[in-house]
């Protein structure tokens, strides 16, 4: 695949072919009993499931002290972290997140991968879950599922980027240090929650869907959610030299529109979505008491730069950083986050920076 289009499957729709598991990832699921969502409603139980990558350590109270969480983004998995260009520049010997000094820990978040979602079965019946239910599900997983009540790394991407500054927030001590890749500390608006909206609507809007209980997906909302998908995780400068005349935009738009709607349920990716409509952690900044290295890059549809936001609310974080990567034709737009050769030295940096 074209570099740019690696980098949207990253960023926002995990539906390629599965890929090989490395031996010493280990996967497993955590279910919570009766979790109760912000709304009132409960699951009798509620899957999580996760893998990890080395081996917890433990101090001389039995503490877990090497714990490190990766938080994928809307669409993806866990799994996505195991790719090359995350996991052969970060995870290796003498590499920043080496596995054999650290324990890594990469949940499949509600409504994603192996935990429970729409589509087991309850479809449109589903608790319409919140990133503060999600975060909460992460913590239970970690204390009650693997023991970890503290983390040296928490490092999310996307979505799991404004986990990160959910988690900053509501349980301030718990992680020593917080990356954020690809996002902003405030309410979802403007053009960000417009084709969230649009993508909604569509999904919902299709004659197909028959209120969640669709026998056959509705394909043809479907397809403008992945039209959608494709354009917001896009590399403009990589996309034009890429793409650089109408017959081939044409024919590559004619291949792959039709792989993406096939890996798609549309019950789980409106719910995917609509997880962002109460997310806004702005007044809340100053909690945040760990230092913080903030990352977005400059061609990020999602996030650009010149709505000048990273300039207003950096500054409230007290020990924060806010590095933009510039735009480039190696960059991959909104998935540059997840190639780690971009912010590899910024990770190395605040690890550093965050020792005690």
């Amino acid at each position: 695949m074209m570099r740019w289009l690696l980098g949207l499957t990253m960023a926002l729709l995990m539906v390629g072919p599965a890929m090989a598991q490395p031996r010493d990832v280990t996967e497993g699921d955590h279910v919570i009993d009766d979790f109760r969502f912000e709304d009132g409603r409960t699951l009798p139980e509620l899957r999580l499931h996760y893998r990890t990558l080395g081996q917890p350590r433990r101090d001389a109270q039995g503490r877990v002290t090497n714990a490190v969480m990766v938080l994928h983004g809307t669409g993806g998995t866990g799994a996505q972290f195991l790719r090359p260009q995350f996991a052969d520049e970060l995870f290796g010997p003498g590499q920043p997140l080496d596995i054999g000094r650290y324990y890594v820990i990469l949940p499949d978040n509600i409504g994603h991968g192996g935990s429970s979602k729409p589509s087991d079965g309850l479809r449109a019946r589903f608790p319409e879950y919140t990133y503060d239910d999600m975060v909460e599900a992460q913590r239970r997983l970690l204390i009650e599922g693997l023991g970890v009540d503290h983390l040296r790394l928490l490092m999310g991407t996307s979505m799991g980027c404004m986990h990160a500054f959910v988690w900053g927030e509501r349980h301030p001590d718990f992680a020593q240090a917080l990356m954020p890749l690809a996002c902003q500390p405030t309410e979802i608006a403007g053009r960000n929650r417009l084709w969230r909206a649009m993508l909604m609507d569509a999904i919902r809007s299709d004659p197909a869907w028959l209120n969640g209980d669709y026998e056959a997906q509705p394909t043809q909302g479907l397809r403008t959610a992945a039209d959608l998908l494709m354009l917001v995780g896009a590399a403009p400068m990589a996309m034009q030299v890429d793409l650089p005349d109408r017959d081939t935009t044409d024919a590559w738009l004619a291949e792959q529109l039709p792989q993406r709607v096939a890996g798609l349920d549309a019950n789980d990716l409106w719910y995917q979505v609509n997880a962002s409509r109460d997310y806004d952690p702005s007044a809340d900044l100053e909690a945040i008491a760990v230092p913080v290295t903030w990352i977005n890059s400059a061609d990020d549809f999602i996030n650009p730069p010149e709505l000048g936001l990273a300039e207003h609310y950096a500054p409230r974080i007290a020990q924060g950083r806010y590095v933009l990567i510039p735009a480039s034709p190696e960059t991959r737009g909104h998935g540059t986050h997840t190639w780690a050769r971009f912010w590899r030295d910024e990770l190395v940096a605040l690890l550093e920076r965050s020792e005690p």
